[in-house]
């Protein structure tokens, strides 16, 4: 089940036999939002609602919410393999972001 709203995504949901309920995270932010149910529809209802209410609290203080996933990757690797890519890129006509995006678009 993968639960995504607003441009946020859940992180990994577990299960906790013993309570009957399924929680997880939502993945990609500083702050920790938690959210839990013991149905699907519990938990999506759960995951929306955690995110409703952490605009809000964004709202009221006056701060911009943290987005999950803003297109920035950050990608340390050795010269050589920057070279290389940045060797394919041009010979394709493509920047090199343009040409590592359509990678992981494929991967």
């Amino acid at each position: 089940m993968t639960l995504e709203y607003k441009g946020y995504v859940a992180g990994p949901i577990d299960f906790d036999a013993d309570d009957g309920t399924f929680s997880g995270t939502v993945a990609g932010l500083k702050d920790v939002l938690h959210f839990e149910g013991t149905t699907a529809d519990e938990l999506r209802a759960s995951f929306q609602g955690t995110i409703e209410e952490y605009l809000k609290m964004c709202a009221e203080r006056g701060e911009q919410p943290d987005k999950a996933y803003k297109g920035e990757i950050l990608a340390r690797v050795g010269p050589e393999l920057h070279r290389k890519a940045a060797m394919k890129a041009a010979q394709k006509g493509e920047s090199l972001s343009e040409y590592v995006a359509q990678l992981l678009e494929t991967a």
